[in-house]
């Protein structure tokens, strides 16, 4: 899927705004396909969730659906030329009507999706746009959804959240990203895979035959150009090597503009695209990653996609916010726990040169409800990902889940070996030029089954917060007998979570929960530990900012985990690591 462009053969238009939005009551089936009631449309932003916007209106909590609606004007499309609509995301299912007429439905959580647009509604003209959103994930999902009643059926009534959740985070409904109306050619670039390593760039282009590709690498001093002809092959294969290449790294994230052209027999264009690419190879050699042959040491955060009233709803200012608070204070790469983030967002990570582990929505697997449509949906969701992203540079490697075997279920042991097997082999097969792993839960144990098929083991601890409260020492200890336990594994260790809650002005002279001192201390202990150790390759603080969660005893509103506010001003966290991260210089 290429993403909305703007040149001399694409165009987009953004349909972001105020639109209308009804929600369907407990057991109502609503026939809203061609307009919502008047009597009960309510204001809402797009993109935006709607929870805190309409938190007044009941609807902080409803994880039920929501009809929206607005209008929109179609151009009159010429020969050739066809009019699609994409959305970067409907949290968590989309279905799309056009003047009553539907156009289709989203695939996996939290990925674009496109419909297009029948002809005879193309006729420079206004229509009424209606897209359905389920914010209710369904049990087979790889973030398997759940109710009120599956805490007692689990014997857990004590972990019940509000809204029902399997996971420690906000379950915002809405649409949550961009929605482009995008006119383009209509037999034009369907795809292409561009694999960039520290000599130049290598494109693969899939194209009818017939067709001629051409490819160009410009920087600010030279221009590379390569063509290749379709005949009877569908996919077109070049090389784009520079004399002198500059390589991205996230002390000089170099990109270069790769541009492709589709020409039809006769030599004329037909269909032209760009990316931006950096130069760069992303190795493990035994307990190191290197980037760019030489060794790095990863070091940033998880972060999750939410802001006061938006929700998970992109927040252009503060995603650039982020990214120079993650410059300020040393770090050079995020995981995207636990979800895949905004194109936006992957665009910023390019350009500052922050390497990005690239997770998909797969949460708190519970393998006592695993069966085939789990892994179905499991593997689409990867494709979608992996299709969406491989293109990326700043992305270095796939996560292909986060904390299966959550519960201790025994099912998890017993059954999941097959499971993985089948999941890593698919995603080595669409992209064998990334390391695969997960994010093991200590529940699942220091030989997790996934382990085996990982190419480095990504885990997270929480000794001193959930175990251990309050004692360092004792954290540390623990800490130190896992990773000797998975260093038996023979692969390098990223310790992908670790934190402790602060509320920002709690203190206290003493080892205290909660305060800002304790979640400095906590965080100083476990890095000098992860830096003393010869299996660890890296670690991810959790979390970059505090976030809204579901409501439940254990939070008071928010996870306060965060080393900046949800607002973004910085705890002592913050600067402990900026002396931590700093370079020596």
């Amino acid at each position: 899927m290429i993403s909305p462009q703007r040149n001399a053969l694409r165009s987009f238009h953004d349909l972001s705004g105020i639109w209308r939005v009804a929600f369907a009551s407990s057991g109502e089936q609503p026939d809203w396909e061609t307009g919502i009631p008047e009597d009960r449309a309510l204001a809402i932003a797009i993109p935006g969730s709607w929870n805190e916007q309409l938190a007044e209106a009941g609807y902080m909590n409803f994880c039920g659906t929501g009809w929206f609606e607005t209008e929109i004007f179609l151009p009159a499309t010429g020969d050739g030329r066809e009019l699609v609509l994409r959305f970067g995301s409907v949290d968590y299912y989309g279905e799309v009507w056009l003047d009553g007429r539907r156009l289709g439905e989203s695939g996996a959580p939290m990925l674009p999706f496109e419909v297009a647009i029948p002809r005879d509604l193309a006729t420079g003209r206004q229509a009424k746009l209606v897209v359905r959103v389920d914010a209710q994930l369904h049990a087979d999902e790889a973030t398997q959804g759940i109710a009120k009643a599956t805490y007692t059926e689990e014997g857990r009534p004590r972990d019940e959240y509000l809204p029902a959740v399997r996971f420690d985070f906000f379950p915002y409904g809405g649409i949550n990203r961009p929605t482009y109306l995008v006119e383009r050619p209509l037999a034009g670039l369907a795809h292409w895979r561009a694999t960039s390593d520290m000599t130049g760039v290598s494109i693969d282009v899939s194209a009818d035959a017939g067709t001629t590709i051409t490819a160009r690498l410009i920087d600010d001093k030279n221009v590379i150009e390569a063509s290749a002809a379709l005949s009877q092959q569908q996919t077109a294969r070049l090389r784009l090597s520079p004399q002198e290449p500059r390589l991205w790294s996230p002390d000089d994230p170099q990109l270069y503009h790769l541009e492709i052209d589709l020409l039809d027999a006769a030599g004329a264009v037909i269909d032209m695209a760009s990316q931006r690419i950096g130069l760069r190879s992303f190795e493990i050699e035994g307990a190191q990653f290197l980037l760019n042959g030489a060794p790095i040491q990863l070091k940033g955060f998880g972060k999750h996609e939410e802001s006061p009233l938006h929700g998970r709803g992109l927040n252009l200012p503060q995603l650039v916010k982020d990214f120079h608070l993650l410059k300020w204070i040393g770090a050079n790469s995020v995981r995207t726990s636990h979800y895949p983030y905004s194109e936006e967002f992957l665009d910023l990570a390019d350009e500052f040169g922050v390497l990005v582990i690239d997770e998909v929505f797969s949460i708190n697997l519970d393998f006592r409800r695993v069966n085939s449509d789990t892994l179905n949906r499991h593997k689409q969701a990867i494709s979608e990902l992996i299709a969406r992203d491989a293109n990326r540079t700043c992305v270095i490697a796939w996560s292909l889940a986060n904390e299966p075997g959550y519960l201790g279920e025994a099912e998890y042991r017993e059954k999941s070996g097959e499971y993985w097997d089948d999941l890593f082999a698919h995603a080595r097969a669409l992209d064998p030029s990334r390391p695969m792993t997960h994010a093991n839960v200590g529940y699942a144990g220091n030989d997790d089954p996934a382990f085996k098929r990982s190419d480095f083991l990504g885990m997270n601890r929480y000794h001193g917060w959930y175990s251990n409260p309050a004692q360092i020492g004792e954290a540390v200890a623990a800490l130190r007998a896992d990773l000797d336990a998975v260093s038996e594994h023979g692969k390098p260790v990223m310790l992908l979570e670790f934190g402790a809650d602060a509320l920002a002005g709690q203190h206290a002279t003493h080892d205290q929960l909660f305060t800002e001192e304790y979640q400095k201390h906590f965080i100083e202990a476990y890095w000098a530990e992860l830096d003393r150790h010869p299996s660890v390759a890296g670690g991810h603080v959790w979390n970059f900012a505090d976030f809204r969660t579901a409501q439940h005893g254990r939070r008071v509103v928010y996870n306060l985990k965060g080393v900046f506010t949800r607002t973004r001003e910085p705890k002592m966290a913050a600067w402990a690591l900026k002396d931590l991260w700093s370079d020596p210089a």
